[in-house]
């Protein structure tokens, strides 16, 4: 008989990594080994609500939480996988979850989809952070994205009950069209905040426009999520004619064709990462990449390999990299190889269920 997990997250909208992760496992192989059950904890429907307090967010808090205790009693479980959050009210919400789970002497697995929980502890009031790492320790283990990453929970763990689960799926990319273009396309591809670096290529791009002229363009695609960054982009966009374009957020297949048919990936994040999803799917697409060190990207992104690493906040370093790219395709064609060899050997949908499959057992077994 199958074991049954009962998995705790979002799902999209919003188009948010922690979401997509949920998605992509419930779809994944991993519902023919076990017993799936899903509770949706998703209490924003837009970006622009995430962060915002109100009476019908707390109603609908107090729903779920009513609705896991029914599927505990009624679906009796041998193991929950919760998320944590890595803020003050989030982790306090999902600290709930965590505590009706042992309540009912649940198995509990965290699953931690970014890299500044300590960061964030060390900055807490003293009374949360005691409780935080109380509410830590009633778990049975972690779920982190990268080997590096791992540090995060030593002090509440043994290695063991620590998982490496890098984010992995299988993708249908379409046929590529670049070679009808002659201009080396650039591709961003996440929210449209500071925090991601978008700041960053701008600048970086009217640097490149000085050195390399019209040999290039920029396609940027996703949300906006300040007001001021926006205009600061837009005016920088206009103000100096850069050769950018900016694009309301893609999925599927669009999202896939603005993969392929590009030459060049871009995310370089200033803050603290987990392993994203826009990383693995410029691999799986063949795509050079360049981005900085932040939490697991540096076990994807191989400097000098597949892309390169650069400072964070360091547009001359980015627009450096993007044009030793553009002035050696052959370069960039053999890394653009390499992250596709990557991809097959680690982030595949059966590389994720393989390890989601052991850490399951492992817990449920101990």
């Amino acid at each position: 008989m199958k074991k049954r997990i009962l998995i705790l997250g979002k799902l999209p909208p919003p188009y948010m990594g922690p979401a997509i992760a949920t998605q992509i496992i419930l779809n994944s192989d991993l519902k023919n080994k076990f017993d799936l059950i899903h509770l949706d904890t998703r209490i924003n429907r837009s970006l622009t609500t995430i962060g915002k307090i109100s009476v019908k967010k707390g109603f609908t808090n107090i729903s779920i939480y009513l609705k896991l205790r029914r599927i505990i009693k009624e679906k009796n479980p041998n193991l929950l996988l919760i998320p944590i959050s890595q803020s003050t009210l989030g982790f306090f919400k999902d600290s709930i979850f965590i505590l009706i789970s042992r309540i009912y002497r649940k198995k509990v697995l965290l699953h931690l989809r970014g890299s500044n929980i300590q960061n964030w502890l060390k900055k807490s009031f003293v009374l949360f952070r005691i409780y935080a790492e109380w509410i830590i320790r009633r778990c049975q283990g972690a779920i982190v994205l990268g080997n590096n990453l791992k540090y995060l929970f030593e002090r509440y763990f043994r290695d063991g009950k620590i998982f490496v689960v890098p984010n992995g799926t299988d993708y249908n990319m379409p046929k590529s069209l670049k070679n009808l273009s002659k201009k080396t396309k650039i591709l961003y591809l996440s929210n449209l905040q500071a925090s991601k670096g978008i700041i960053d290529i701008i600048g970086a791009v009217k640097i490149l426009k000085e050195r390399e002229g019209e040999s290039f363009t920029l396609d940027v695609i996703g949300a906006w999520r300040d007001e001021k960054v926006k205009n600061k982009c837009l005016s920088d966009v206009s103000n100096f004619g850069l050769p950018v374009t900016f694009h309301q957020v893609k999925t599927s297949d669009e999202k896939f064709r603005f993969l392929v048919n590009s030459d060049i990936f871009i995310f370089p994040p200033r803050e603290p990462e987990g392993h994203p999803w826009v990383i693995v799917e410029a691999m799986a697409a063949g795509l050079p990449i360049i981005s900085t060190d932040q939490g697991a990207i540096t076990e994807s992104v191989i400097n000098g390999e597949n892309g390169f690493i650069v400072e964070k906040k360091n547009p001359e370093q980015i627009a450096e990299k993007i044009e030793f790219l553009i002035k050696n395709p052959d370069i960039r064609k053999k890394m653009g190889k390499k992250s596709r060899e990557l991809y097959r050997k680690k982030f595949t949908e059966e590389k994720m269920v393989e390890r989601l499959t052991q850490a399951f057992n492992s817990v449920i077994n101990n």
